[in-house]
């Protein structure tokens, strides 16, 4: 594939989302008013609990199969690995950054969480079709790419529903927590009409035996202490966790599969259905993420440093750390080398902007819509570059 090729390739997905994204922000003008506060808040919700379930459900049912899922055990251990990392270089922007305390959930998972499956959806398949391509006939390819996008989607849905929401919520409810606390302290005061007490002279009191500093592991495992204390392992469950599992059975179980997957099947029109369903999830969720973009533009408080700090994270240290972990596991021996599509997958996984339902995340919370939205536009804008470059190389690495 030549390099203007590769550009078309690339190019073309990470443009429709941005034309999505700007028919979202025109319907969301006040003089338009299709998409106001109300209305996004409301589309959030079908997205949530009926589209994207919908989405994965009906594309794991049929594409993943059994034999096909033992041949792809890493694909978890490698998305896996790009959320911990994610999340670790997150949580240092936040300590250099030090971003106002109601955009630290938003900025961990924006480095951690990455786009795996709309975005792979539609590039992968598309790769398989252009001159050139290394990976085998395009019908084969195409199929397979289907299989491989769908259950880098379900997965990274797992990871995304248990891990990043819960960072996020955290983050929102102890921004609202200190806010209540502020407001009852105002209330006592102005009722009381007194001067708040100072601390005690004891209370100011330094310790000479207490810890005035902390190794980074003791944190990190401090940190992870704490969100185990307060996630809420309900999320696991999520919607798109159900219809994860849901498409997996269907899937890899033959007699459920026969009776319900291809056009002779007693109840193909269930899954049919499914997944008309779930083609409305992919341009739902970018019109909700262009209309919140207008909000974004007319002001935020957000830093261009941690903006630069998460494109870096996501499209310059991620990707260059992939490169090692994949090479070392095709080394080892757990990847098959051969399979140059799965390889080019993984490779991939690193490379790719933050998850757009970050932005169903903060509009749920209420927390951080407008800096998530800026954030969005410029990752995806960026991505333009980002992908064709890495995929050059990445399809260089597999040839």
């Amino acid at each position: 594939m030549g390099f203007i090729d590769l550009l078309v390739v690339a190019l073309i997905p990470v443009a429709k989302v941005l034309l999505v994204s700007i028919v979202g922000l025109f319907m969301a003008l006040e003089r338009i008013d299709l998409l106001g506060e109300n209305a996004r808040h409301h589309l959030n919700k079908i997205v949530f609990y009926v589209f994207s379930p919908s989405l994965i459900a009906a594309n794991l049912a049929k594409t993943v199969t059994f034999q096909s899922f033992l041949t792809l055990w890493f694909m978890p251990i490698n998305i896996l690995i790009t959320f911990l990392i994610g999340a670790i270089l997150g949580w240092m922007l936040v300590k250099v950054t030090k971003p106002p305390k109601h955009l630290k959930g938003l900025i961990i998972g924006a480095c951690s969480a990455g786009n795996m499956g709309n975005l792979p959806i539609i590039l992968i398949p598309a790769m398989c079709k252009e001159k050139g391509s290394p990976f085998g006939a395009t019908d084969v390819c195409e199929t397979y790419a289907l299989s491989y996008a769908s259950l880098s989607m379900a997965i990274g849905a797992v990871y995304l529903w248990s891990f990043v929401y819960n960072v996020i919520r955290i983050s929102a409810e102890e921004v609202a927590i200190d806010k209540d606390a502020i407001n009852y302290s105002s209330i006592n005061i102005k009722e009381s009409n007194q001067e708040p007490l100072l601390p005690c002279s004891e209370d100011l009191v330094i310790h000479p035996h207490s810890k005035s500093l902390v190794s980074l592991p003791v944190k990190i495992h401090q940190r992870i202490r704490t969100f185990l204390e307060k996630a809420n392992l309900k999320a696991v469950f999520a919607p798109s966790t159900i219809a994860a599992i849901l498409g997996f059975t269907i899937g890899m179980v033959s007699p459920i599969q026969k009776l319900m997957i291809g056009n002779d099947a007693p109840l193909h029109v269930v899954n049919d259905s499914a997944f008309m369903l779930g083609e409305a999830a992919i341009p739902a969720r970018t019109i909700i993420l262009g209309a919140n973009l207008l909000k974004g533009l007319k002001g935020t408080s957000i830093q261009l440093r941690v903006i630069l700090g998460i494109v870096v994270t996501r499209y310059v240290i991620l990707p260059l750390l992939g490169i090692l972990i994949v090479k070392g596991a095709l080394q080892v021996g757990i990847v098959p080398s051969d399979d140059k599509l799965f390889v080019f997958l993984l490779h991939i996984q690193y490379a790719m902007p933050p998850a757009m339902n970050i932005g169903t995340m903060t509009q749920l919370f209420g927390s951080g819509q407008n800096e998530c939205s800026v954030i969005m536009l410029w990752a995806y804008s960026l991505a333009i570059v980002a992908l064709t470059l890495w995929s050059i190389l990445f399809l260089w690495i597999v040839a």
